[in-house]
């Protein structure tokens, strides 16, 4: 029954139950980053078991110091806020404390104020395992949000193990993957695997790919999920990458740099739809703010509009979208690509901090379906990222726990 009133809700709210970091006020603020255990391409989920933190990077495109405060709040499995505990329950310390670490760009064109904040701290500790979300708002405007960021703490107290495979209920090697996950209690009880377990499994972090299930074979203990319609995934194809670490020089992927004032403009090497499968070391969306000229990179790296050309006769279905890990608040017009009749490719304009970025052109339909068919192909070989979670809740709990997660980056 929960899981049956879990699909409604997500049928009434779309896609928006998926961890993500979100820029609310895109005039005023660039380039936020959510990063775990200081490793830049890992997922926001970490082992509270362990020694662990959370570090949250923004831009404030001005150098005007802005008050600048920031709440942390517990969601369940489905990323709707706790109701049912309260903030002592979750955290050690205060809540709604003020961002002291904001240094201002130095040398750069494009002028902004570098804010850095990181979980825990001396003043907080989240102490309950599961899903959190940041709220950062300014401090004259509490009920004002102006970005949020979303992590995990996982208490490994169950083991998941799963597999991937282009042997699938539906192809055969051709364009799709299928899962297998099995679990191991370990001393948790489950009595009632539907009332007790929220499994869900989500393909390089997109929110549109989010699929909750439920095991088809129970054991004492443990459960097992195989041959499921909703463990098959489009493969979808490689990434492709870029590396933008001045603006004086070309780097990889790129084909020109130019300076129109106000903005330098990095241009793209066109790409094409990919009608066969070609291997590319890639980290599925992954990005990273760098240079080559400045240690201190995040206050001295300059910002450019990149222009991302796709070239194609006119595609049928729905619009193209260039996307990446970094994309805030996808799809949104800011990533919409546009056809160009004279030039024969689609385009877009995103203005970006330099570094190394990965991305996919993606088709999204009227009813939210995405799409690679057509522009980057579906191929069972692709090395794709699966994250697997599985949340914990007796009838006596109050909320969700995060009792089990693994990541899969390769097949």
């Amino acid at each position: 029954m929960r899981h049956l009133l879990l699909a409604l809700l997500l049928l009434l709210t779309g896609t928006a139950m998926a961890q993500r970091n979100t820029i609310l006020d895109t005039d005023h603020f660039r380039s936020l980053q959510l990063i775990a255990n200081s490793d830049v391409y890992a997922p926001a989920v970490v082992p509270m078991n362990e020694p662990w933190h959370i570090t949250v990077m923004f831009d404030e495109m001005s150098h005007d110091y802005r008050r600048l405060r920031y709440r942390l709040a517990h969601c369940e499995a489905d990323w709707t806020e706790s109701s049912e505990i309260f903030e002592s329950d979750y955290l050690a310390g205060l809540n709604n404390l003020l961002i002291e670490d904001a240094e201002k760009s130095f040398n750069t064109v494009q002028i902004y104020t570098h804010y850095t904040l990181r979980i825990p701290n001396r003043e907080m500790r989240p102490t309950l395992s599961g899903n959190y979300r940041l709220t950062i708002y300014d401090e004259d405007e509490e009920d004002t949000p102006l970005l949020t960021a979303e992590f995990c703490l996982v208490d490994r107290q169950m083991t998941v193990s799963a597999t991937v495979s282009g042997d699938t209920d539906i192809d055969f090697q051709q364009t799709h993957q299928q899962l297998s996950i099995n679990l191991d209690y370990g001393s948790l009880r489950v009595t009632s695997p539907e009332d007790n377990l929220r499994t869900c499994v989500i393909q390089n972090r997109r929110e549109d790919t989010r699929r909750w299930v439920s095991p088809n074979l129970q054991r004492g203990t443990g459960a097992a999920f195989n041959h499921q319609q909703g463990l098959i995934f489009k493969g979808g194809g490689e990434c492709h990458l870029f590396e933008a670490m001045n603006v004086r020089s070309t780097g990889m992927g790129i084909d020109h740099i130019r300076w129109f004032d106000p903005y330098y403009h990095i241009t793209l090497i066109d790409e094409f739809p990919t009608r066969h499968y070609s291997h590319t070391e890639d980290n599925n969306g992954a990005w990273m703010v760098d240079n080559d000229y400045d240690d201190a990179i995040h206050t001295t790296t300059e910002y450019a509009f990149v222009h991302f050309r796709l070239r194609t006769p006119p595609l049928k279905g729905g619009p193209v979208y260039v996307y990446g890990n970094w994309a805030n608040r996808w799809p949104s017009d800011d990533y919409k690509m546009e056809y160009d009749e004279e030039a024969g490719e689609y385009h877009a304009a995103v203005l970006l901090k330099l570094g190394y970025y990965e991305y996919r052109f993606l088709q999204v339909e009227n009813d939210g379906r995405v799409s690679s068919a057509l522009t980057d192909g579906d191929f069972y070989q692709t090395r794709n990222e699966y994250q697997v979670f599985v949340y914990y809740r007796e009838p006596a709990d109050r909320t969700d726990r995060l009792v089990g997660y693994t990541c899969l980056s390769e097949k």
